[in-house]
């Protein structure tokens, strides 16, 4: 135990000593936070106002509160997967670099080493991911706050969920990585992709019919939906309270992908955290057979 947890400390020193791994990690939702912020929220705020039927007066910090809302949710859910393989290229650069040689000469069994990146890249990522929830409930503070103590909280529970799955999905997909290139290769489609098929960058309800069905069967969507739902669900409420229409607010939540639906179902948000719990679960338990496997064939 007190080898692991020295090597788990030794990671993370290592992570956050790395000026390139580091504050690509930090700056990366600070970027997301600015760009959204200058180019997207004045799309988004005309889209939410031709949400609304015609002559139907809806006070403008409302639509703000929506705007934050649907920035934040969207740069939460992106940042807590992207950081996650920043956090654990270091595993990677470890075998790279022939590090890791060193480290299984000494008596470290591989079982100890492998559950010291997973650790590490955890809590690096929570470190950053935290910070980067704080920094946007300070943004949404500044524009129009609606969300309530239990929203927060919520928003808190949603960045620990995902930055599990991004560990998990990390640490299972940089186990077959072994060169720089191939660090910068999947941290490439990692940053540009994943952002669309997660709906972050764009709601899934505005991509056909087939291949929102395809984007149903990835964790990731129910990840980015539970962000939408608890970061937007206080400006939402304030919608009800002003007398909007359901069906108004209905088609909102269905726009933004606070209603995520599988095969015309619509998933509830409890049997979206069952649905992330296994995905960690299957990644993990994959992870460990990896590691077994290898150990067997040396």
């Amino acid at each position: 135990m007190k080898i692991a947890l020295t090597l788990i400390k030794r990671n993370i020193k290592l992570f956050f000593k790395d000026k390139g791994m580091f504050f690509t990690s930090l700056i990366t939702p600070l970027i997301l936070l600015v760009l959204y912020a200058t180019f997207l929220s004045n799309i988004y705020r005309d889209s939410f106002a031709l949400s609304f039927p015609e002559g139907m007066p809806i006070p403008s910090d409302i639509i703000d509160g929506l705007v934050g809302g649907q920035l934040i949710s969207s740069l939460l859910a992106v940042s807590c997967i992207t950081v996650a393989f920043c956090s654990n290229f270091l595993m990677v650069q470890d075998r790279a670099n022939g590090t890791v040689k060193d480290l299984r000469i000494s008596p470290v069994s591989a079982n100890v080493l492998s559950l010291s990146y997973y650790v590490a890249t955890l809590v690096s990522t929570l470190l950053i991911c935290v910070t980067a929830l704080i920094i946007c409930l300070g943004y949404t503070a500044m524009i129009g706050w609606y969300m309530s103590v239990s929203d927060v909280f919520l928003l808190l529970l949603d960045v620990i969920v995902l930055v599990f799955f991004g560990t998990a999905l990390s640490s299972f997909i940089n186990f077959f990585l072994s060169s720089q290139g191939q660090i910068s290769a999947v941290g490439t489609i990692i940053s540009a992709g994943y952002g669309f098929i997660c709906g972050a960058y764009m709601p899934i309800s505005s991509f056909s019919d087939g291949l929102q069905k395809v984007i149903s069967f990835l964790p990731g969507t129910y990840g980015t939906s539970l962000f939408r739902n608890h970061a937007m669900g206080g400006a939402i409420r304030a919608l009800k309270e002003e007398g909007i229409p359901d069906v108004v607010i209905d088609s909102i939540r269905d726009a933004v992908d606070c209603n995520v639906y599988f095969f015309g179902e619509r998933v509830e948000p409890y049997v979206m955290y069952v649905i992330l719990a296994s995905s960690i679960a299957l990644l993990v338990g994959g992870y460990i057979l990896l590691n077994v496997f290898r150990k067997k064939d040396k």
